[in-house]
């Protein structure tokens, strides 16, 4: 049983820990914002106006709620300091019970507060669908491509996720021109949505008898599985559906049958494949659920744009920027360019050793939404 010093010291810590996760996350300024809304509920005068009342109220309810668990995690916290000092001044043992119930309920409160900090987007609990695609450089590409499909598979294992190969296109020497993924598991796309951009390869190439220095490139999509019942508003008039034989593994059955299909949404562009399934009727449904995915992610996309042009300041993470860079010869490094997070163990992070890069991404994301309060 720790003594009374120990869990001083241990009060101590938690709430310094509160403290700063309040800070980065601009909790103060959250109260500030709570506090201007309310006085703006308290004014009579606001219910001149029934719908904008109501709007002031619905915010100030969700801001209450939200804030509610820091209210509770800074008293706690404060209490149990407080506690902790008293107790040990009066060498009071018959509070060490309460103190390791505190801290028990403080670490466990610390722990989901900062979970769900970085945790924000509404589609984070979902499955994702991850697409890589080779860039320009042949058959080095495709092998990359290929290399980071390996990569996310791992990941996908060390998770416990379940992985499945939606659509895979091979390189015509090497490794895949395209390959698509449904990863499923706790906060998936939470994880994932991280590794959307273009991914850079530099190492000797194996694919030459020089043996020369090669950059390739890949880019990563990463976008949400959406649920059933959520609405896309997708007209059959819009749609071009064609069916091919599958070129990916699948036996005898998937190359003889025209099963796969290739769905092209004609006003936006948007072209999704889908034959990893034998029947022609679960691939269209998996490509119709795709492309219902993409389409979604499209409006939320220039939504966020908008947004982002409003502020005239900011500019968030934008598809097809180069991410990270792997360095494999002359040296090792994996480095991630938003974040400057790097590992020089490039071969554990190509075996799916990714959580690292994620979660650094994933608190700046939450630090860059405490600004917007």
């Amino acid at each position: 049983m720790p003594d009374l010093a120990d869990l001083r010291y241990l009060a101590e810590n938690v709430r310094a820990e509160a403290t700063a996760l309040r800070a980065r996350l601009n909790i103060d300024a959250r109260e500030a914002k709570l506090a201007e809304v309310a006085q703006r509920a308290a004014d009579p005068a606001l219910w001149e106006d029934p719908e904008s009342a109501q709007g002031v109220m619905t915010e100030q309810s969700r801001r209450r709620t939200e804030l509610e668990p820091w209210r509770r995690l800074a008293a706690l916290a404060e209490d149990t300091t407080v506690l902790a000092e008293l107790a040990v001044e009066a060498e009071d043992t018959a509070s060490t019970p309460e103190l390791e119930q505190n801290l028990t309920e403080l670490r466990a409160l610390l722990t989901r507060l900062e979970t769900e900090a970085l945790f924000a987007d509404p589609y984070d609990a979902n499955p994702a669908i991850l697409e890589i695609n080779a860039g320009a450089g042949g058959t080095e590409a495709c092998d990359w491509a290929a290399m980071l499909g390996r990569m996310f598979l791992r990941w996908a294992e060390r998770h416990g996720f379940t992985a499945t190969v939606m659509d895979e296109l091979p390189g015509d020497q090497a490794g895949v021109k395209s390959l698509m993924l449904e990863i499923s598991g706790q906060n998936a796309y939470g994880f994932l949505r991280s590794e959307r951009g273009t991914h850079r390869l530099i190492r000797f190439s194996p694919f030459n008898a020089a043996n020369s220095r090669q950059t390739s490139f890949a880019s990563v999509d990463v976008i949400p599985d959406i649920e059933e019942d959520v609405t896309v508003d997708i007209r059959e008039e819009d749609l071009r559906i064609d069916t091919y034989r599958a070129s990916s593994a699948g036996g005898q059955h998937v190359n003889k049958t025209e099963s796969a299909i290739r769905i092209t949404h004609l006003p936006t562009g948007l072209v999704v494949t889908c034959q990893n399934e034998r029947s022609q009727l679960k691939n269209r449904a998996s490509a119709m659920r795709v492309l219902k995915a993409r389409l979604l992610e499209r409006q939320r996309q220039e939504q966020e744009a908008a947004m982002t042009k409003l502020r005239g300041t900011k500019t968030d993470i934008a598809f097809g920027n180069q991410i990270r860079t792997y360095w494999l010869q002359p040296f090792t490094l994996v480095k991630d360019h938003r974040t400057d997070y790097e590992t020089s163990n490039a071969p554990t992070v190509l075996d799916g050793d990714l959580d690292g890069f994620m979660i650094a991404f994933l608190q700046m994301q939450a630090s860059r939404r405490a600004e917007d309060v």
